[in-house]
């Protein structure tokens, strides 16, 4: 199956999923919350549209790998592995606030080949093919030049899996640089906001691939500045983020070196 092909049934199976959840999100009085860690929530509404996602791929790409936030990593024989966040953003999702989405990524040869970032709240859907450009509801997207800090606002995230201490840096360097920054507890947004031009950047310490490859990729082929990385080491153990507006991306490049830890 061609790229194209395995991009458009992914997307289908994104927006299935979103209608899933929207359903929960809609009716969280009856919703079951669990506390994983610190700040770290699992809702009935992840674990059953992972389960959705999880058995529409086996059905659709029955010899791909997938590897998913929670359940346990499946084996593939085609070279191609999904690596799903049903629902990213669960604060937001379990807390009434209308921020989070339903994320896959395709990955092959350690690259990412396929991204999509479902926000079912807003009926948008970012995709991108490495290669084929990224859109917004079908729609080309293009990240915006001729930008700097002090035009607009940076994501940031955080993630407790990690100190305060970096976040707090990356914080006093960005209002040094003019600029202000969001979080909205959903870093796959704040990727897909990037490439929209909505976002000037964002930076996190740490994050998990399910978290950030799809974006990362979308960010990439709209034209904006990502850092290098393999996408097989960061399902295997996550990492640092930075992604960026052309005219952004070297600046928060550079203050993301000062401000985390080596």
């Amino acid at each position: 199956m061609q790229c194209i092909e395995r991009a458009d049934a992914a997307r289908q199976i994104a927006v299935a999923a979103g209608r899933l959840a929207l359903d929960y999100f809609r009716d969280p009085a009856a919703l079951r919350i669990d506390r994983k860690g610190h700040q770290d929530f699992v809702s009935q509404a992840d674990r059953e549209v992972e389960l959705l996602v999880r058995a529409e791929l086996a059905r659709v790409f029955p010899d791909d790998a997938i590897v998913g936030e929670e359940g346990a990593p499946v084996p593939g024989t085609s070279g191609f592995t999904w690596v799903i966040d049903p629902i990213d953003g669960t604060t937001n999702f379990i807390n009434g606030i209308p921020a989070w989405t339903v994320v896959l990524a395709g990955v092959r040869d350690g690259r990412t080949q396929i991204g999509i970032i479902h926000d079912p709240c807003h009926d948008e859907t970012f995709l991108a093919i490495r290669g084929g450009g990224a859109t917004l509801n079908g729609v080309p997207i293009h990240a915006p030049r001729g930008m700097g800090l002090a035009d607009g606002t940076t994501g940031i995230g955080f993630s407790g899996r990690v100190a305060t201490t970096g976040t707090l840096r990356l914080m006093e360097r960005i209002f040094a640089a003019r600029g202000i920054f969001l979080r909205n507890a959903s870093g796959a947004l704040s990727l897909a906001y990037v490439a929209a031009g909505r976002l000037l950047g964002y930076a996190e310490e740490h994050m998990n691939a399910w978290d950030c490859l799809a974006g990362q990729l979308i960010v990439e082929e709209a034209g904006g500045g990502v850092e290098v990385q393999d996408a097989d080491e960061m399902i295997a153990r996550g990492g640092r983020v930075v992604v960026g507006l052309p005219g952004v991306f070297d600046e928060l490049v550079r203050i993301a070196d000062d401000s985390f830890p080596a």
